[in-house]
């Protein structure tokens, strides 16, 4: 039976099937897609989720067409073969996002708790000290948890407990030139300094939206790709402001600017920030900056 003859077959039992069983079979399978394109969504998988995609239908497809045909038996093999070295092969492309998951499965999946007096006074004591270390051009990097993940961070990077109350003076002591928890990170959840000197995954220099930014910016990128936090980041060589938030680092901001971004950011979720960040969230930095600068 030829390729074509087994395509026609497929069609014609197609066409006998429910049309109300196809759609919401069809409904499913879209939910359990997206819900996967939304979870690795500004991580390193994003691109290659894209190609995997199109490489297994493409394969499922011909697999269908040729399997079992005696004018192409070994292709059809063949075919048969490769889907199964794709489903192991997606284990290992997709490593850090399944064990992100499961991290995730196994945490109190909290929300940034507080009233807006509380979040305002957490962007106001970090965007003091941001203001701070940018005109003394001392380098830092801040994590601000959205949700209960310091374990899942800490395993990987280490660092030192501190469970400190959050003010700018600390920070400003923290990343202070010759101090011994200076030159790495800091996590901070909610009104408290969970930790200090804490090593975060770097993001591929090929990711990097300028490449002459150095490891801060790579690890405040890598980081934000990973967990759902926002990463406040000072450059040492220039003083410059950013925030890294989903895998995307923003344009140099002043700390007045910040300390608005920062507790909008922080009063709402991930998912109305990615809905809304398109819409507003460059505009307001650009009006913020320009008031300063007047």
């Amino acid at each position: 039976m030829f390729p074509f003859e087994r395509l026609g077959n497929l069609l014609d039992r197609l066409s006998s099937y429910v049309w109300w069983e196809v759609a919401l079979e069809f409904a499913f399978i879209w939910i359990f897609v997206y819900a996967i394109a939304r979870f690795v969504q500004g991580t390193r998988a994003a691109g290659a989720l894209k190609g995997v995609l199109v490489l297994f239908l493409l394969l499922t497809l011909g697999a269908k067409i040729l399997a079992g045909s005696d004018a192409f038996p070994r292709i059809g093999f063949l075919f048969e073969r490769v889907l199964g070295v794709i489903a192991l092969g997606l284990i290992v492309v997709f490593q850090p996002e399944l064990r992100r998951a499961l991290m995730k499965l196994g945490e109190t999946q909290i929300g940034f708790r507080g009233t807006p007096s509380e979040i305002a006074a957490v962007a106001k004591e970090i965007s003091d000290a941001a203001g701070y270390l940018s005109k003394a051009r001392f380098g830092a990097i801040i994590v601000v948890q959205r949700l209960e993940g310091a374990k899942a961070i800490l395993e990987t990077g280490g660092g030192t407990l501190m469970n400190a109350s959050l003010s700018a003076r600390l920070l400003q002591t923290i990343f202070f030139p010759g101090s011994a928890l200076h030159d790495l990170a800091v996590i901070v959840r909610g009104q408290t300094i969970i930790a200090a000197g804490v090593q975060l995954p770097l993001a591929d220099p090929s990711e990097m939206p300028d490449p002459s930014l150095g490891s801060r910016h790579r690890a405040a990128l890598g980081v934000s790709k990973e967990q759902d936090v926002v990463v406040v980041v000072v450059s040492e060589e220039t003083g410059a402001v950013r925030i890294a938030e989903r895998g995307r680092l923003s344009q140099p901001m002043t700390p007045a600017a910040l300390r608005i971004e920062l507790a909008k950011r922080l009063g709402r979720s991930a998912a109305e920030h990615e809905a809304s960040r398109a819409d507003v969230g460059e505009e307001l930095l650009d009006t913020h900056e320009k008031r300063e600068s007047a």
